[in-house]
């Protein structure tokens, strides 16, 4: 349901035995962010650059950055097919900016650009403009308690149509969806490791140490 708790406020780190490792694909974007995120969030975050560095994590954050360049990587390097068959497994997965794109099971405009899909969105790219017209908002979010997020959207995608309604909208700007959830998958417009309010972050890691699996 858009409505359940997804977490309260950020918890404090704790690093204790039994902490999720939760990997940062670490090909290209804002990866050192993340791990800080994680790690404020209590999480044993790692770098994820190869299959059996994938093949670890209990759950998986596709950084922002460039979605074509971050698609081709993962290809190149041989990481497509095998992080599609763990997110079929049951893999969790937090997406930002770059990983929302990469998420979307098509875009409305390159179709030519690799993705992992997973997510029933037809999804834009650079949809606010270019950097000049980057900006910071108050962002409501469905399940996310402790008022509005502080977010900032960075040549940010947002979904066009939502395919399937097995997708949750969590959160909207001008109806458009900016924050969607379907299963065990999460993904955001916008750059939530760059603003210090970790409470997504948090309901990610909060996900994974609900859903722990085999790799």
């Amino acid at each position: 349901m858009p409505g359940e708790r997804l977490v309260g406020r950020a918890p404090e780190p704790t690093h204790a035995d039994g902490a999720p490792t939760i990997g940062v694909l670490a090909l290209q974007g804002d990866v050192l962010e993340h791990l800080r995120a994680l790690r404020r969030c209590g999480a044993n975050a790692v770098e994820v650059r190869t299959t059996e560095q994938l093949a670890q994590v209990d759950g998986l954050v596709l950084p922002g950055g460039e979605s074509t360049t971050i698609g081709k990587l993962l290809e190149r390097f041989e990481l497509m097919q095998p992080l599609r068959d763990r997110i079929g497994a049951g893999l969790p997965v937090f997406g930002t900016c770059a990983g929302m794109i990469l998420l979307s099971d098509e875009l409305d405009q390159d179709r030519t650009q690799p993705l992992i899909g997973g997510i029933a969105v037809r999804t834009r790219r650079n949809a606010y403009g270019r950097q000049v017209d980057s900006f910071d908002t108050h962002l409501e979010v469905a399940g996310i308690e402790g008022g509005p997020m502080d977010v900032s959207f960075i040549r940010a995608p947002r979904v066009q149509q939502v395919l399937d309604d097995r997708v949750e909208v969590l959160a909207s700007i001008e109806d458009h969806p900016v924050v969607v959830r379907q299963g065990h998958l999460l993904a955001a417009a916008f750059h939530p490791e760059v603003t210090g309010d970790d409470r997504l972050h948090a309901a990610f890691v909060a996900a994974v140490e609900r859903s722990r699996i085999p790799a």
